[in-house]
């Protein structure tokens, strides 16, 4: 890990426009002109490297795009798609057919589980979701039929930390493709790097950062990058959850300003867990001594990143869960609002927005409480002032 930092790979990347410009040309076309009909057919069957047909196959802009996603989590592709889910959902429907079998983290976001749960069984695939903290219970779930394991690196919204080398080592005794969600923390940790087959983000949140774009992408092996863009039986292909091209360019450019966001996401996530802790205020923060898993995680992120800017407080109820946001918004010190990554703090109640899809009984089975509050942390200059603003709206609130 310590000869790999994702943001150089970044970095050294080197892309000029079609006229010199320090940004890569948009392809704003979704369909291109060939000089011969026999170069269109060998493009259509993939056998024209540089040549183009049409968008949802690809297009110049979202291949660059693609190039710096691999780059970032040390795969050999990546295929961006139009949103998070248009990522998660190709990805697992290219795995598995009728009979098939997925062993996923039981705490995952809410449109994945939902996917899991109600749309992928319609196909007859079967999903068993697990505590991914538990590695023998991770076995246990494990079927001749089981072709999946899926987890979050850190879990939406519980903040639970997948032990992914372990994992990793798990899905190889057993055959199994390792898929993990890697949205929370991008250039903190590097999945591929610790075992994982497949890493996927979601765009929208920190890669992007300006919560104007959606977006996903999948990183894999050169083989199974090519079998979801294949013609005949790729599930990106055939279901078409195509990135623009504009919208590639747009990612493009925030992405070289990724690794300073997360340094200071981080930096101010974790001064903020230590001070409201410190408070006696119920602190989930994998940057905090107090977690579960703060050793596995330290050992696993580059620590130049930190450890992330997902945080959660629980102030006892969902009365004074919604007042504490409304509050927090009135001072603006905030957004209530879900998604993650943005500049501004957000904020929502998980078990009514997020993670809405779960049922209440498997809330609470899983620990996601009424008066759960996650936290995306912003770029805040002055932290500290942050922190004093926060902690006024919890005392005129009696939460503190």
């Amino acid at each position: 890990m310590k000869n790999f930092n994702p943001a150089d790979n970044i970095q050294d990347l080197q892309y000029f426009g079609e006229f010199g410009g320090v940004n890569p040309s948009i392809s704003d076309s979704s369909t291109y002109t060939f000089l011969s009909a026999k170069t269109m057919f060998d493009t259509f069957e993939g056998n024209m490297e540089g040549c183009y047909l049409y968008s949802r196959h690809s297009s110049p802009s979202n291949l660059y795009l693609d190039k710096a996603l691999a780059a970032m989590e040390g795969t050999e592709a990546a295929n961006v798609s139009a949103s998070g889910m248009g990522a998660i959902t190709p990805t697992l429907l290219q795995l598995c057919g009728a009979g098939d079998h997925i062993v996923s983290s039981r705490t995952i976001y809410g449109g994945t589980y939902a996917f899991l749960k109600n749309f992928i069984s319609r196909f007859g695939v079967q999903t068993t979701f697990v505590d991914i903290t538990k590695l023998d219970l991770i076995e246990a779930a494990i079927t001749p039929q089981t072709k999946v394991l899926y987890c979050e690196t850190v879990s939406n919204p519980l903040l639970e930390v997948a032990d992914i080398a372990r994992l990793s080592k798990i899905a190889k005794k057993h055959n199994l493709t390792f898929v993990v969600d890697n949205t929370f923390s991008p250039l903190s940790v590097s999945p591929a790097r610790l075992g994982a087959d497949i890493v996927i983000h979601s765009l929208t949140k920190y890669i992007n950062g300006s919560s104007d774009t959606l977006g996903g992408v999948t990183c894999a092996s050169r083989i199974f990058i090519d079998s979801l863009k294949n013609v005949n039986s790729g599930a990106s292909m055939l279901l078409g959850p195509t990135m623009d091209s504009l919208r590639s360019a747009s990612v493009m450019k925030n992405l070289r300003t990724l690794h300073i966001r997360m340094k200071q996401h981080s930096y101010n996530a974790q001064f903020l867990a230590e001070r409201f802790e410190k408070d006696g205020i119920k602190t989930v923060y994998p940057g905090l001594k107090s977690h579960p898993s703060h050793e596995l995680y330290a050992g696993m992120i580059n620590p130049e990143y930190g450890f992330g800017g997902m945080m959660t407080l629980d102030v006892g109820t969902l009365e004074k869960a919604n007042a504490v946001m409304e509050l927090m918004q009135a001072r603006n010190l905030g957004y209530l609002a879900v998604s993650l990554g943005f500049y501004k703090t957000l904020f929502s109640a998980p078990g009514t927005s997020t993670s809405s899809e779960i049922p209440l009984e498997e809330q609470h089975e899983m620990g996601l409480t009424d008066g759960l509050i996650r936290f995306s942390i912003g770029l805040d200059n002055d932290i500290e002032r942050t922190y004093q603003m926060m902690k006024a709206c919890l005392v005129e609130l009696t939460v503190l």
